[in-house]
């Protein structure tokens, strides 16, 4: 990446015990960009980002500044701030206090940095909140605090590590906006830490999703929800179902007992592969529709959920999750159609099986 001011070289982190965290990652970060780190806890993206924030040393690999490798330099000496899960704010000190705690240790003219207070605690929507104490805010309005005494530093780069885990569900909703609204305004690089899928969608220009110390797939929030590379992206990316199916030849696939047109390409012929379908993209049709060659299904739940359905339907030894605004009552015979630019179809991998299995039981 020609703009990158964070490059990832083979990244290694391996602990005392022998658990490799990170198996050697690689990725670039852009300038003004938004990256969100996604993955199940365990994955390795916080050790990710206390590499980069300098509270982790990698075992091997390099971490480039502006092509500098600051592997080296400790936290305090990198052009990068990092806003924690519990944010560290100190109780005995008020909001502006707070917020010019950097400033004030280095020694930073006073009037300049009560100028700076105000600036930052307007970026972050808390005007005239100076004198008041951290205890009396709310977990949101903490979190902000958290932002803006980060933000005073002028960092190049802004780490933060699930900071919106502590928050109640509309709340998270709210700052999600708010995050990506200041990020924008600040013209500073995030590098975002998470294991919710909604967040990661919500803010980030790309994602990088994570697992077993790995990065299996990076890419704009389209791409990885529309075009997931393996089993395991598709199944932490919302909802979907996963079946197993056989590449017949190009444009051809078999799944449920049935041949899909399609449009991927270059798997071989009668290859073993997995079928990823958005419950979204499922059409169902009634039983005595025209419609040849395609399966048919029994519909076995219907659950309203505000802005449509979700009816699990059987076909054959599989239950497809289905996202529907025309209900079907409990019962219903139907068929089960599907664009061929919406069927998604995957090489196999070692994660396969697991999630495989894990969508076969809920047939059970």
């Amino acid at each position: 990446m020609e703009n990158a001011i964070l490059s990832i070289r083979d990244v290694r982190v391996v602990f005392e015990d022998g658990f490799t965290a990170l198996g050697g990652v690689s990725i670039d970060i852009g300038k003004n960009e938004f990256v969100t780190l996604l993955g199940p806890s365990g994955c390795g993206k916080t050790t990710l980002l206390r590499c980069i924030g300098g509270f982790e040393t990698p075992t091997g690999g390099e971490i480039l500044y502006k092509g500098q490798n600051i592997i080296p330099l400790p936290p305090y000496k990198r052009a990068i701030n990092t806003v924690f899960q519990r944010y560290a704010l100190f109780p005995h000190l008020n909001v502006a206090q707070n917020v010019a705690f950097g400033p004030d240790l280095r020694g930073e003219d006073k009037k300049k940095t009560a100028q700076e207070v105000s600036r930052m605690l307007e970026l972050v929507g808390l005007a005239g909140f100076e004198k008041r104490r951290i205890a009396s805010l709310s977990g949101g309005q903490q979190q902000r605090v958290a932002i803006a005494r980060a933000l005073i530093n002028r960092p190049d780069v802004l780490l933060l590590d699930e900071p919106l885990g502590a928050l109640d569900l509309k709340l998270r909703r709210e700052m999600q906006l708010e995050l990506k609204r200041i990020q924008r305004e600040s013209g500073i690089t995030f590098v975002f830490v998470t294991h919710d899928q909604e967040e990661a969608l919500t803010m980030s220009d790309r994602i990088a999703v994570m697992r077993a110390g790995h990065i299996l797939q990076l890419g704009t929030p389209e791409d990885i929800y529309n075009e997931p590379q393996n089993a395991f992206v598709a199944d932490f990316i919302g909802d979907s179902d996963i079946l197993p199916g056989v590449m017949v030849r190009d444009r051809l696939v078999r799944f449920l007992g049935c041949e899909f047109p399609c449009v991927d390409s270059g798997f071989g012929e009668n290859a073993d592969v997995d079928i990823v379908l958005r419950p979204e993209d499922v059409k169902l049709k009634p039983i005595d529709d025209p419609t040849q060659g395609v399966p048919e299904g029994v519909v076995e739940s219907l659950l309203f959920k505000g802005v449509h359905y979700e009816m699990k339907v059987r076909a054959g030894e599989s239950v497809l999750l289905v996202h529907s605004t025309h209900a079907r009552p409990v019962g219903t015979r139907v068929k089960l159609t599907v664009a061929p630019e919406d069927i998604q179809v995957m090489h196999k991998s070692d994660c396969s099986p697991d999630i495989l299995k894990r969508h076969a039981d809920r047939a059970k």
